[in-house]
């Protein structure tokens, strides 16, 4: 059986091979950071992918709209939700004229530890992005938000 990635290269170090193993080792990489933050603040790994949704999010999420992203029980969202708010993390406010809507904040503080533990990664980002031109940037982004795009599509169906 052969994979997408086994098929013929397309074009030297643009094949899909080669792309298929840098993303998966980055991917490796942040995972390792991931897992020590989770450990250094005494949360799962779960919990640290529920922050990071709760600081990229455009406007505040909801625990309905988290449990759709992570791809978790009701259940499971509520008891990682516990476990953040128990830690500091975020807070449930119910901001809305619809008391039954709650949104998540992430608090100051858990953005100050996250920023400490996570700035030698900002410094890594900052010195690879050092080699490249801003239009090159601009291309690298545009790639990455579009990989982003694609695997929001292949979510598994939830159990």
């Amino acid at each position: 059986m052969t994979s997408a990635e086994d098929g013929p290269p397309t074009s030297g170090a643009a094949d899909l091979r080669a792309f298929a193993v840098e993303l998966r080792r980055m991917n490796g990489e942040i995972n390792r950071m991931v897992h020590g933050f989770a450990d250094d603040q005494s949360l799962h790994a779960t919990d640290v992918q529920a922050l990071a949704a709760i600081l990229d999010a455009e406007t505040p999420l909801t625990p309905g709209r988290l449990r759709d992203h992570l791809g978790l029980t009701s259940g499971a969202v509520t008891a990682c939700l516990d476990r953040l708010e128990r830690a500091g993390h975020i807070r449930r406010v119910r901001e809305s004229a619809d008391r039954r809507v709650v949104h998540l904040h992430y608090l100051a503080g858990a953005r100050s530890a996250a920023r400490s533990y996570f700035l030698p990664l900002a410094e890594a980002t900052e010195r690879a992005r050092a080699g490249f031109s801003d239009p090159e940037l601009a291309v690298v982004l545009r790639f990455l938000a579009s990989v982003n795009e694609e695997l929001t599509e292949l979510r598994p169906p939830r159990r």
